[in-house]
């Protein structure tokens, strides 16, 4: 048999071949870890469908950091869980919150580590919607300053970052404008530019109690169903000032992530979700799978999608892999 000059396999038969032509790689820098924060002292909860993961309190958060940095992970987003919920979300932005108590422990304790923070209402009100309803429906513009009050508190509390992950038309402009307005020019917004009503997020609302009580959020995050509006919301919060743009849910929407990264010249950042998170976890503690290889794949095709950044509750686990 003739074959032609160029034999593929040539460059695939030993790992020193392999690794010489390699197209993408990762590394603990892409990765940020997501910490859930509580109230109280000396508390380490694990989240039931998400093994591994666990709810800390604020006094727990410099072991969590300390840990991060010797990994290599030095970039963290917090969630958190308030001592009170309202209808308006007053906790989100109270000088004494949850978040706003995390960052200034993380910033004294481990001030290497970037701490950016969430920025949303649902952890915060009563009601678990993304923002202020009026007549039972989530109201655009009158959430905008709670959020952007919200953005404020966390850029004064220390924050290295903000991710604004709510999904309301302008909130990247209002955020943008009252940080810029108190002296924050410099604080980079990572926006959840692109974030679909996913069924991928269930064990995340388990974690931050932050269901729905009523109805869902499918009036204001995106239809699963589209891209081009993904690249229409992207180019609105460029506009508008967006540092980082995200995708979230990730592996589900390689293609819209590859469509980001062709279009636009700013980072792009994946957020691998909950689901994609526990459905691993679940899938290896069965014995059908080998979690740690596929937990590599699964991160290592964000970064070969376009991926920039990533945002995923494997940061740490991923590191040790990485490290050795």
């Amino acid at each position: 048999m003739i074959f032609p000059e160029y034999r593929a396999r040539r460059l695939r038969q030993n790992e020193t071949f392999r690794a010489l032509i390699r197209e993408t790689s990762i590394s603990p820098d892409h990765l940020v870890y997501p910490l859930f924060v509580m109230p109280g002292k000396g508390v380490r909860e694990e989240v039931p469908s998400m093994p591994g993961v666990f709810r800390i309190s604020v006094d727990q958060l410099a072991k969590e950091a300390t840990e991060c940095l010797g990994l290599g992970v030095n970039s963290v987003i917090l969630f958190g869980l308030p001592d009170k919920k309202d209808s308006k979300g007053s906790g989100a932005h109270a000088k004494d919150g949850i978040i706003q108590r995390a960052i200034k422990e993380l910033k004294n304790k481990a001030p290497k580590l970037t701490v950016c923070t969430d920025v949303c209402l649902c952890e915060y009100t009563s009601h678990g919607h993304c923002g202020i309803l009026i007549n039972e429906v989530v109201d655009n513009d009158a959430t905008l300053e709670v959020l952007a009050q919200t953005a404020l508190s966390h850029a004064q509390a220390g924050a290295d970052m903000v991710a604004p992950s709510d999904m309301m038309d302008g909130r990247v402009a209002e955020i943008r404008g009252i940080l810029d307005e108190n002296n924050f020019p410099m604080l980079p917004i990572m926006s959840y530019a692109v974030k679909y009503a996913s069924a991928f997020y269930g064990p995340f609302r388990d974690a931050a109690a932050c269901a729905p009580q009523h109805g869902d959020r499918k009036a204001y995050q995106m239809d699963p169903a589209n891209i081009r509006e993904a690249l229409r919301e992207a180019t609105l919060d460029v506009g508008e000032g967006a540092d980082i743009l995200m995708v979230k849910p990730a592996m589900a929407y390689l293609d819209v992530i590859s469509r980001l990264r062709d279009e636009f010249d700013l980072p792009i950042a994946a957020y691998h979700v909950s689901g994609e998170y526990a459905m691993i976890k679940a899938a290896a503690a069965n014995g059908w799978i080998d979690g740690e290889k596929v937990m590599h794949e699964s991160l290592l095709s964000l970064r070969r999608a376009g991926a920039d950044i990533i945002i995923t509750y494997f940061a740490k686990d991923m590191a040790r892999l990485l490290n050795g």
